[in-house]
């Protein structure tokens, strides 16, 4: 076992604002970095022998699933390992310093100047009781960047130019009245404050709608592009990481595995895992499907078009007929659906207008069958869901199960109901309550139900793990002990307790690693084809939505601007929206065909 790497007591704080010596040095040089945590059970290697350079002006991708050891690393660049964490091997050189031997006070005073962050989740990041514009201020007045009039005065222009309309109006405003993709500017304005040589962004828009991400994205490279400044990128869908940075690094596990010029490595991968990557990115197996009914080549089915090839194939035995029309009968039928919610008081006098979150929505779905939701944060996806799952009632327009009418039965038809149509959410550890085993998460809805005795439930939560392929021996764990994907098959498993005809899936997938996220689409796709489910499957990613959807319909502020099968949205769509959704998949303006560059 290594020890922690003695200070250097040596290095100045005049050395560590001072440019690195030689000029033509890369920014950062990270030399078999070996990261070590302390914990109860021994001391955990989660980073081993990992090594690359940035030079200045120049984005690298780390990718991996998590787990992989991403983000450590990128803390361990920035000096923010946590108390139990240290650096026990290897260099991390920053602009010419040794970022692994420098005093805390050494290293406070490159934060904002020379080392820059941009983390993932911005409700976490951001303080919720202080306004934005003042922790913008904060950040200028510690970096020595500005003080007072002139720090305000700057932090107006620094979200101006990070893309935040109104930029001084919105120096008042607290976190929780921007979006997500407002609240990413603010971080973004937060994080170029000092004007740092190296900015590490940390899955910066994985939470973040595909066309706002895209915008996102954009506006951090031109600001970065102009500040000359080094880029690490850190996410799990090669796509992105392609479309994105220069090079790339793949890590799996704690270690590099492959290291490369980005395209290189999308279409020449050397090590398995990394194919494996390139196999699960749903962004990527979008741009694969293009691109073979480009060139003709119908025949061409791998990956994730495979999936979807599949689900279809083998759940239309399930579709059911009427007998006299030869028709398909839809299990469910909504027709004109409208959801307004009324405006919320406005001081002493008068209301806020009223938000029409969704206006003449009608779509149907077909026994064994997938409708795809897809749209933009705001645009009343979720909200269909929950009229759906009979949690909202509609303004006006009705949903039918079966020819019959959701919302008006008696407390019996209201049970068979439940019984009939169960959701999966999008995050698993919020949707299962932390108290219960897992036994008794997947046992809930059976005995809530009264279905069968404590024999029967047992041997039926047995059954479940084995559909959602998890081990027995998890029965007596909590969530907090599984992973992601572990617990979004417990959520699965729990949904399919009771025998469903109905899935609504709420972004059921967007919170999950590619690599988990694929896994989990090919299970839905296989309980689909041998229980003849139906799903609404509800998702702002449209490189989801081609390869689990049989139909789609897309949203935008309420209303449905395109419907129709999922081959015909992506091949010729015909909305100017979707068109734009479409073009904002990461990696769509990639082609794959091109014969891999040579190495650099």
């Amino acid at each position: 076992m290594t020890t922690d790497l003695p200070i250097d007591d040596e290095v100045t704080d005049d050395d560590v604002a001072r440019p690195g010596a030689d000029p033509t040095a890369p920014l950062v040089s990270v030399r078999g970095l070996e990261v070590t945590f302390r914990t109860e059970q021994g001391p955990l290697v989660a980073a081993s022998d990992v090594t690359f350079d940035i030079a200045a002006g120049q984005t690298l991708a780390i990718v991996g699933e998590s787990g992989s050891g991403k983000t450590t690393v990128a803390s361990a660049v920035l000096g923010l390992l946590p108390s139990n964490g240290s650096v026990t091997a290897g260099q991390v050189l920053v602009d010419g310093r040794d970022v692994a031997r420098l005093r805390p006070a050494q290293l406070q005073q490159m934060r904002g100047r020379v080392l820059g962050l941009v983390p993932q989740d911005p409700m976490s990041n951001l303080n919720p009781v202080a306004r934005v514009g003042r922790q913008l201020v904060e950040t200028l007045e510690d970096t020595g960047v500005a003080r007072g009039a002139a720090a305000r005065t700057r932090a107006a222009e620094l979200l101006a130019e990070a893309g935040l309309p109104d930029a001084e109006d919105r120096m008042g405003a607290y976190p929780h009245e921007f979006s997500g993709g407002m609240r990413q500017r603010a971080l973004i304005a937060i994080g170029l404050a000092g004007s740092p040589r190296l900015l590490v962004a940390d899955e910066p828009t994985s939470a973040l709608d595909v066309t706002v991400q895209r915008v996102i994205l954009d506006r951090l490279e031109d600001l970065t592009s102009s500040l000359g400044a080094a880029v690490l990128l850190i996410t799990h869908d090669l796509g992105l990481a392609a479309e994105r940075a220069s090079h790339v690094v793949v890590m799996h596990r704690g270690r590099v595995v492959e290291l490369g010029p980005a395209r290189q490595i999308l279409v020449d991968p050397q090590h398995e895992y990394t194919k494996r990557l390139l196999g699960a990115a749903p962004s990527l197996a979008s741009r694969r499907i293009q691109i073979a009914k480009d060139v003709g080549a119908d025949d061409v089915v791998e990956g994730a078009d495979l999936l979807a090839a599949a689900a279809r194939d083998e759940s239309a035995d399930a579709v059911a007929t009427d007998d006299a029309a030869g028709a398909a009968i839809p299990v469910v039928r909504a027709r004109n659906l409208r959801k307004v919610f009324p405006g919320a008081r406005k001081g002493l006098v008068g209301r806020h207008p009223d938000v029409v979150a969704v206006d003449d929505v009608s779509f149907t779905i077909q026994r064994g069958r997938t409708l795809g939701i897809v749209g933009e944060s705001g645009s009343g996806k979720s909200t269909v869901a929950r009229m759906l799952l009979d949690l909202l009632p509609p303004t006006s327009g009705t949903i039918e199960i079966d020819g019959e009418q959701v919302g008006v039965r008696s407390r019996a038809e209201e049970v068979a109901f439940r019984l009939r149509v169960q959701p999966i959410f999008q995050d698993p550890y919020s949707s299962l309550d932390p108290l219960y085993t897992i036994y008794r998460t997947i046992e809930e809805p059976l005995r809530a139900h009264r279905l069968g005795d404590a024999d029967a439930r047992r041997a039926r939560v047995l059954e479940l793990l084995d559909a959602v392929a998890l081990p027995a021996d998890i029965l007596n764990r909590y969530p907090a002990e599984l992973s992601g994907g572990q617990r979004q098959r417990v959520a699965i498993a729990r949904a399919l307790a009771p025998a469903p005809e109905i899935l609504v899936c709420d972004e059921a997938v967007s919170a999950l690693d590619v690599i988990v996220q694929s896994q989990i689409l090919h299970l839905l796709a296989d309980l689909q084809s041998r229980l003849g489910l139906s799903y609404l499957f509800i998702s702002h990613d449209l490189a989801v939505i081609r390869q689990i959807a049989d139909e789609v319909c897309v949203m935008e502020h309420g209303r449905v601007v395109e419907a129709g099968p999922t081959d015909r949205v992506f091949d010729d769509p015909q909305d100017a929206y979707t068109r734009r959704l479409l073009a904002a998949i990461p990696g769509a303006s990639l082609d794959l065909r091109l014969a891999p560059p040579p190495l650099s």
